[in-house]
């Protein structure tokens, strides 16, 4: 699966957010976020009615590690003038997921037709901001090798209740070298806004994980005989606690499908 597919041959300019936000708008950039806008923050989505946005709001901040919070909408607004100029969030993520009563019921690229006045978007940090920083201290990342979706997988690890809102964390792994592993630990827990630190080293099946070749969401990669799988949480995990919960109604991104920010990854790096 390649990490971002272009239909329009004229569409070159991958760097500048606002460009990249347009061009999936447009339709010419689908499939997935990894790679373009370099050095912008991307974003999860969860999207639900205005009676649940508080409970919704409880239960990220209560669970910062897998929903950290970069941007929230006014109801029915579908702009969030925090994360970017020229931003609309019914048309600028690439694919998406609908939601009713906790079953997935269409996966369109325009959720203009799903639109209500009483909709809030919630943005939630992704891993790619940390991703860029671990590659650019020399700790490759296989999934971005292979050209796929990191690995994800529903875990045992509960995450704190709020309203009508409970469910396990899931997690993201990335196979490192015991040496990559410690640096990376050391990197991303400079970044909390993109879930930070990793959740869990080693043994899979400590964290409920009973097939490593088998994930959840993305796509499988090797976990070599000289690395250790490192888990962090993601922020897949509203789509966990949505399928749980059974809200009548909400909107997500697909995994791997973000939304392409204008805040850049310096910025939310803690010092």
């Amino acid at each position: 699966m390649a990490v971002a597919q272009f239909r329009a041959p004229g569409v070159t300019d991958v760097s500048d957010p606002v460009a990249v936000r347009r061009a999936i708008r447009r339709g010419d950039i689908t499939g997935h976020t990894a790679g373009l806008a370099p050095g912008r923050v991307q974003g999860n989505l969860a999207i639900l009615p205005k009676d649940l946005a508080a409970d919704f709001l409880r239960f990220c901040t209560l669970n910062p590690k897998p929903c950290p919070v970069i941007g929230l909408s006014e109801p029915g607004d579908p702009a969030v003038p925090a994360l970017g100029a020229d931003l609309d969030i019914r048309t600028d993520l690439p694919r998406y997921r609908v939601w009713k009563d906790g079953e997935m019921v269409a996966e369109p690229t325009d959720i203009r037709e799903f639109w209500r006045d009483d909709l809030v978007s919630f943005v939630i940090g992704c891993s790619f901001s940390f991703e860029e920083a671990l590659i650019q201290d020399g700790i490759p990342m296989r999934h971005i090798g292979c050209n796929t979706t990191v690995p994800m997988w529903r875990t045992n690890i509960a995450c704190a209740p709020a309203g009508p809102f409970s469910g396990p964390m899931v997690v993201s792994m990335r196979p490192l070298k015991p040496a990559d592993a410690i640096r990376a630990v050391q990197i991303t827990s400079r970044f909390p806004a993109v879930h930070g630190a990793p959740v869990h080293i080693g043994l899979p099946e400590a964290i409920g994980i009973r097939d490593i070749a088998t994930p959840d969401y993305g796509d499988p990669v090797e976990v070599k005989a000289d690395e250790l799988p490192v888990f962090w949480a993601c922020g897949v995990t509203p789509q966990s606690v949505i399928a749980t919960a059974r809200p009548p109604f909400a909107i997500t991104h697909a995994p791997g499908s973000m939304l392409v920010t204008d805040l850049t990854n310096s910025r939310i790096a803690a010092l």
